[in-house]
């Protein structure tokens, strides 16, 4: 299939042309018709697969299909967890309005409020924004949410992860115009995320979609078992002075383990950049230009951080500390082969870090291998993983273990 064959204004296929996009993916084929057919939909998709340009082309062509006389409040609003995902969504977005006079404006924090408050006084078709921000010039009346007709929510789970669930609920009543309404989210479980879901949306169409076996192939995944905290420094400063990881990034549990990481790094004569949370917009802007242009191959980030970094050509990710969950797991690998290129993926596990990793292989149905490094064996013994216990079968022949849930919407294969 191509761009073309979805029925998309010509200014568009010319931005997507521009930009060396020809082939919509699995994630775009599926959602954008449903969204142009007047449908909610709510969908699943693993990073890098292409859920931005799934959301903002429809938008666009209902901007184009429907356009109005003059400058107004915007009619399309994409919130997103973070600033660095919320900048990277507005400047898609700016993209794929450079044949047309659509205008777009990223509300986050960094930004002193009068120059919002000038930018939405002359008018916009798009605002990306994250939620808490947004919620405050609601509240001040510097944003109008009248004219609002769409309402997106990219990583919907990863805002309720952090505690904006009553920011997205107030904000979603708030959209009294409101069509239609899209959510993207890397997992589809738990109730919060379906309570929401059925609190903002109307018999919304289930799309999940997982990568194809070529799609998977393209992240190589290994873990090295370590004695350790110095043994993992030493491991991590080995693969980061090869010449094969030319652009990495480093991904640890807490600021502090950050903190301490980078000292050591520098100490090693490795320099890296690094993401943590509660950066001015100024510093995290900077640390991601020196990354991005080379001065520093390496950048180290915390998950609260990193969520929405997209930096092409990453050739490694390191797992220093292994994530709270699965999901995260690959959020994180998804930073690597991205725009159909390979990449590595290394996690440097301890003991205590084993049972993550058995639930990371039957999330993602995919062994991770063991690797070794000759001159940095581990001098203890290597545990077994921990299997999964079996489940305990009730009477009626049912594992006693799993729920049984349905969802209030359509599933589409």
């Amino acid at each position: 299939m191509t761009f073309d064959q979805l029925e998309l204004d010509d200014r568009l296929l010319s931005s997507l042309e521009q930009q060396g996009l020809t082939r919509p993916t699995l994630i775009q084929q599926e959602v954008i018709p449903k969204l142009l057919e007047g449908l909610d939909v709510l969908a699943s998709a693993p990073t890098g697969t292409g859920k931005t340009l799934a959301y903002l082309l429809p938008a666009f062509q209902h901007l184009l299909d429907f356009p109005r006389r003059g400058k107004g409040p915007a009619r399309v609003m994409v919130l997103t967890p973070t600033r660095e995902l919320a900048l990277q969504v507005a400047e898609q977005a700016r993209l794929l309005a450079q044949h047309s006079s659509h205008q777009v404006i990223d509300i986050t924090g960094g930004v002193h409020h009068s120059e919002h408050a000038e930018q939405l006084r002359q008018g916009c078709d798009i605002v990306v924004a994250t939620p808490g921000r947004l919620l405050d010039y609601i509240d001040a009346e510097v944003f109008d949410c009248q004219a609002i007709e769409w309402l997106i929510l990219d990583e919907a789970d990863r805002m309720l992860d952090m505690g904006f669930i009553s920011e997205m609920q107030r904000i979603a009543k708030e959209l009294t115009a409101r069509q239609r309404t899209a959510l993207f989210s890397a997992t589809l479980e738990g109730e919060r995320l379906e309570q929401f879901a059925a609190e903002v949306m109307r018999d919304a169409q289930l799309v999940e979609v997982s990568p194809s076996r070529r799609e998977r192939g393209k992240i190589m995944e290994y873990y090295y078992h370590c004695d350790s905290l110095s043994h993992k420094r030493d491991i991590l400063c080995y693969h980061l002075n090869h010449e094969d990881v030319t652009r990495a990034i480093v991904f640890v549990k807490t600021r502090d383990r950050l903190d301490e990481l980078v000292a050591y790094l520098q100490s090693q004569g490795i320099q890296a950049a690094y993401l943590r949370g509660e950066m001015s917009q100024g510093r995290r802007n900077a640390a991601l230009d020196r990354f991005k242009n080379g001065q520093v191959k390496v950048l180290l980030a915390t998950d609260v951080a990193s969520r929405g970094i997209d930096v092409p050509d990453i050739s490694h990710v390191f797992n220093f500390d292994m994530p709270r969950g699965a999901d995260v797991y690959v959020h994180r690998i998804g930073r690597t082969a991205r725009a159909g290129k390979k990449g590595c993926a290394i996690s440097l596990v301890e003991a205590h870090d084993l049972a993550m990793l058995g639930k990371i292989e039957r999330y993602t149905q995919t062994p991770v291998k063991r690797r070794v490094i000759d001159s940095l064996r581990p001098q203890h013994k290597v545990p077994t993983k921990l299997q999964k216990k079996p489940k305990v079968k009730t009477k009626k022949g049912k594992p006693s273990s799993v729920k049984q849930k349905k969802l209030s919407t359509k599933k589409t294969k």
